[in-house]
């Protein structure tokens, strides 16, 4: 693979992995983070380029942009990958926090696709990976602002994808389940249903930058379920969601496990 990919929030989770994953099969991969300290060690790690980037700023996405193409030639491939994901009961969740997640979650992604179409149309070819979430399209107690955030992503994403297909380009959505990151610190996980670990998302999306296709589900077992439980009355979905403990999940979680993460999103890590 000898594509340029470009990848946000790399610096850990879902993003490192997938740069490691495309980075072994020869693709010319660049990190790009919030935190600059943990992209250049994720960087080292991977002997990739790395640079401090912030999502939410268009001229620290376009010299991120710029220092890739500077490195490796024209981008084919950009993968939105940075995310928040504060929890917690609606009315405890702050203002600032519910900015906070729809400038990452929503204006970031929206802003990389647009820097990245706009280099890419002119070649006729490119794609853009907006990581989503299956919150985009099941919501969930507890997790208002992000499902709000992850729906805003699928459906700009199909949207986009729509508008730039008779181009040359791609853009699509990849939808993970509960995923071993930091953003699920302090919860549990549904009942009978194992965590995503990373590396089973990278490999789905190493598999949809070979193969492009509008959106794929992680685990792939999960897409069926939810397109026939969208059909479900809303009590049987009620009474799934209590089964599977979803009803509870991100409300009653270990605050101390979490604050960390909290604190560190907050703060504009």
């Amino acid at each position: 693979m000898s594509k340029v990919i470009a990848i946000t929030g790399a610096a850990r989770g879902i993003g490192f992995a997938t740069a490691r994953a495309l980075s072994d099969r020869g693709a010319h991969v660049a990190l790009g983070d919030v935190d600059e300290a943990a992209v250049r060690a994720a960087g080292d790690r991977l002997g990739a380029p790395a640079f401090a980037l912030d999502v939410t700023a268009r001229a620290s996405f376009t010299a991120f942009l710029d220092a890739v193409e500077d490195a490796f030639g024209p981008l084919s491939v950009l993968i939105n990958n940075a995310g928040i994901m504060p929890i917690g009961p609606l009315t405890e969740e702050s203002d600032e926090d519910a900015r906070r997640c729809l400038d990452v979650n929503v204006h970031g992604v929206m802003l990389g696709t647009k820097l990245a179409v706009a280099r890419m149309e002119p070649r006729g070819r490119g794609h853009v990976v907006n990581i989503a979430s299956l919150a985009g399209v099941l919501p969930t107690p507890g997790l208002a602002l992000y499902n709000a955030s992850k729906a805003a992503v699928v459906a700009f994403t199909e949207a986009a994808r729509l508008e730039v297909l008779d181009r040359g380009l791609h853009v699509s959505a990849v939808l993970p389940s509960f995923t071993a990151t930091e953003l699920i610190a302090g919860t549990r996980s549904p009942k009978g249903m194992p965590n995503n670990t990373p590396e089973e998302v990278a490999a789905a999306v190493v598999d949809l930058v070979a193969r492009p296709r509008p959106q794929v589900v992680v685990p792939r077992r999960l897409a069926s379920r939810v397109r026939l439980g969208a059909l479900l009355p809303d009590r049987v979905r009620r009474a799934a969601a209590r089964r599977y403990g979803l009803d509870t999940l991100f409300l009653d979680y270990d605050a101390e496990a979490r604050r960390a993460y909290d604190e560190r999103i907050r703060g504009g890590a």
